[in-house]
């Protein structure tokens, strides 16, 4: 929440509605959440025709790696 600049409230929100979309995964971890981004899952929009990892990918360094690639930045 604080990285981007908005409450842990809000923070909780989006993550909902990402679970609540399909585009992340909820594992119970004994008494905390893993979430799982699903990098396959396709951006639900007419216009745009990407998967969620390829948009990751442009955002650059720091995001989570799909399977099968490697990072430019060493």
């Amino acid at each position: 929440a604080t990285a981007v600049g908005v409450t842990e409230r809000r923070a909780h929100a989006i993550v909902t509605d990402l679970t609540e979309g399909g585009y992340v995964k909820k594992h119970r971890a004994g008494r905390r959440n893993r979430y799982e981004i699903q990098l396959h899952r396709q951006i639900n929009d007419d216009i745009i025709k990407l998967a969620i990892g390829d948009v990751l990918d442009l955002l650059g360094p720091g995001r989570p790696q799909r399977p099968g690639r490697t990072s430019a930045t060493p």
